[in-house]
This record gives C-alpha cells, structure tokens and sequence, in this order.
C-alpha cells in the first residue's frame, strides 16, 4: 500500500533501500535520541528492512519526485508496540534523516499516516513516545494535534540497556475529527 501526500510517498521499504536507509540511520543524530543505535554497515541496513519494516503499517518516508527514502514511518500494534493497546489503538513511531530536517516532511507524513489510521484502520486512539531530549519529536506531534499523556519515568531501552525518561502523547479520533483536515 502507498500513502502519498503532495511531497512524498509513504510506502513499503524494499531491499534496495538499504543504501538510503544507511546514509541517513548511520548518523547518531538519528537512532539514539530514538532509542535505536546508529546503523555501521549497508548490510546491517538491509537485515533491518527485513527484520524490522516488514511489517504491515510500516513505511518508508520517500520523496515523491525521485522515490529516495529518507525516513521512516509507521503504526505498530499488538506485540510490536512498546505500549499496552486495544485492538482499535496504535503506537506511532518516526524518523527522517537530519539533510530533511525543518522541511516539514514528518508532519506531512503523520498527517497523512494518522488520517489512514483512523479513516481506513479505524483506529480510535494514537500514541506517541519520545525520550525526554528529543523535542525535536515533540513539535512534530504538537503539530498533528497528538497532546500530553503522560510521563513514564525509567524506561528501559533494549538497546542501550538504559533508563530513560519517556513523555507519551495520544490523539484520540474524536479530537482528530474536530481538527482542520
């Protein structure tokens, strides 16, 4: 499936992504404000469009006029979300490389991919976490009409083997249909 917007096309990664999705995921920008390590190889890259945005609901962030994937973008349900969700919420989860940064590019991709959740998913409720220093995610989802939840003191992360402060943000269907969409 593909999701596009009036700059980009939010759509299943391939293999061949692999390339892409290093040069932006290899930088320490990215992945550990997030709680992932950067990438160190192509090959690594590769292993992890395969193992991880293989899902359903998990979608490369590309530009529409030359197809580059420049982040990532997706709903995660049931055991893939790091939160406890019914079976009619989703876990929100983002990235695009720091060359995109301030183009606007991940909220025209949450809006979009927010829209799909409820209209096609019918989805009822949204979540989004963010590690407390990563404000930068914050804007993002302040501008999608995502709103405080709530404060998560001391969450693990399997990566870094941490504990970090996580802030949780929800947007319910109700509050998405008063927007201006």
């Amino acid at each position: 499936m593909k999701i596009l917007t009036d700059r980009l096309t939010l759509r299943p990664w391939v293999e061949s992504d692999a390339e892409s999705l290093y040069l932006y995921a290899k930088d320490e920008k990215i992945g550990p404000p997030a709680g992932w390590p950067a990438h160190t190889s192509v090959e690594e890259s590769k292993e992890i469009i395969v193992r991880e945005f293989s899902y359903p609901e998990i979608y490369a962030v590309a530009l529409k006029d030359t197809n580059e994937a420049i982040g990532c973008i997706g709903l995660l349900v049931g055991k893939n979300s790091s939160f406890e969700l019914s079976n009619h919420e989703a876990e929100v989860a983002y990235w695009v490389g720091v060359p995109h940064w301030g183009k606007g590019y991940i909220p025209e991709a949450l809006k979009a991919l927010v829209k799909h959740a409820f209209v096609n998913l019918k989805m009822t409720d949204l979540w989004c976490g963010f590690f407390e220093e990563n404000t930068k995610s914050l804007r993002a989802q302040a501008k999608c009409g995502f709103t405080y939840a709530y404060r998560c003191k001391n969450r693990y992360d399997k990566y870094f083997k941490d504990e970090r402060m996580e802030i949780v943000t929800r947007l319910r269907y109700e509050d998405w249909l008063k927007m201006d969409n």
